[in-house]
């Protein structure tokens, strides 16, 4: 499994669609599910939770819960699915997440965290990961960190993601941990130099594939979130410089294989802004991004979005620096 670059798991963002939409602009990089709650697995429907379009392999599923037996068991099933990884997720800091006593709170039981891991281990073939911060709370030097990595690690897990900041436990907002909370890369490459035999990834606060190179220097890989997402084609900058691949669609194009996916799936009842939401952030930072913004917010990112205008968005992009109706809707 090659995790030299991947895309953070993120809430209401990196859906099935979201990771179809990537895939298209990179070949490369791993993708990750939104986090899936193990209760959820257990008792819900797990073809609508799980089911994902093949196109975008290689991709791990990430589990949030704290039971060894639910965990297990979703691991077994995200297999049976077709997924590369699982990955555990003890990081998210958000207040429902904690009610339900996992995510960044499992920190605080390390052992129950490794019952966790070996069951899942126990249950699947397919490599079992984790993602973590440095710490919570007022727990943030390195030697707890350093104990609760070798613990985890004398569970088998070989391969680690670590947000490099604290989570603040029931005193921030989900955003404010994404932000307020210090970037302290210094403890994750220091991981990384006492346990060489593990795979190291870092993440937290990555923008840029010079942020990317800089990391890759010092750990095994490099996990990027919210930029991808608001700035989706930054993923042609990474196959380029990081992974030497020269074969990347244009953004015309991009929209282009999109189209026949969007058809499809709005066939079967997927709402057309359930899926053209994830490309607002295509244009960024190039001439016309605001038309574009502006076009997909009034014409395809509402509700009752009519799926018939996807066949005049060629025509929107090829016209888009020329158009002086800039605004106007088809």
């Amino acid at each position: 499994m090659n995790r030299k670059v991947s895309v953070a798991p993120m809430m209401d963002c990196t859906d099935r669609h979201e990771r179809y939409f990537l895939r298209l602009i990179s070949k490369n990089v791993l993708l990750y599910t939104e986090m899936v709650v193990s209760e959820a697995i257990d008792r819900g429907d797990k073809k609508k939770l799980l089911s994902f379009n093949l196109d975008e392999k290689p991709v791990a599923l990430q589990l949030g819960g704290s039971s060894p037996r639910l965990l297990s068991n979703a691991a077994k099933i995200g297999e049976d699915f077709g997924y590369d990884e699982i990955n555990l997720n003890l990081g998210c800091p958000s207040k429902k997440v904690q009610k339900n006593k996992f995510g960044a709170c499992l920190i605080k039981d390390p052992h129950l965290v490794a019952d966790c891991l070996n069951e899942m281990q126990s249950k699947t073939k397919l490599p079992v990961t984790v993602k973590t911060r440095i710490g919570y709370d007022d727990v943030e030097d390195y030697e707890s960190l350093f104990n609760f990595i070798n613990l985890l690690k004398s569970t088998g897990i070989k391969t680690f993601i670590i947000h490099a900041r604290k989570a603040m436990l029931g005193k921030f907002t989900p955003k404010q941990n994404l932000n307020i909370p210090p970037l302290k890369y210094e403890m994750v490459y220091k991981l990384k130099k006492d346990f060489k035999d593990l795979e190291i990834i870092i993440n937290g606060g990555i923008t840029s594939t010079t942020d990317i190179k800089n990391h890759l220097d010092k750990v095994d890989g490099v996990m990027i979130g919210r930029s991808v997402y608001h700035s989706p084609y930054i993923l042609a900058d990474i196959e380029k410089e990081i992974f030497k691949n020269e074969n990347i669609l244009t953004r015309e194009e991009i929209i282009q294989k999109l189209i026949p996916y969007v058809k499809n799936e709005t066939k079967k009842g997927t709402r057309l802004n359930q899926i053209m939401r994830h490309t607002l952030g295509l244009f960024h930072g190039q001439t016309g991004a605001s038309y574009w913004k502006r076009y997909l917010s009034e014409n395809m990112c509402v509700r009752d979005a009519d799926v018939k205008k996807i066949d005049h968005i060629m025509d929107k992009i090829k016209y888009n620096n020329a158009d002086t109706r800039v605004g106007q809707s088809a």
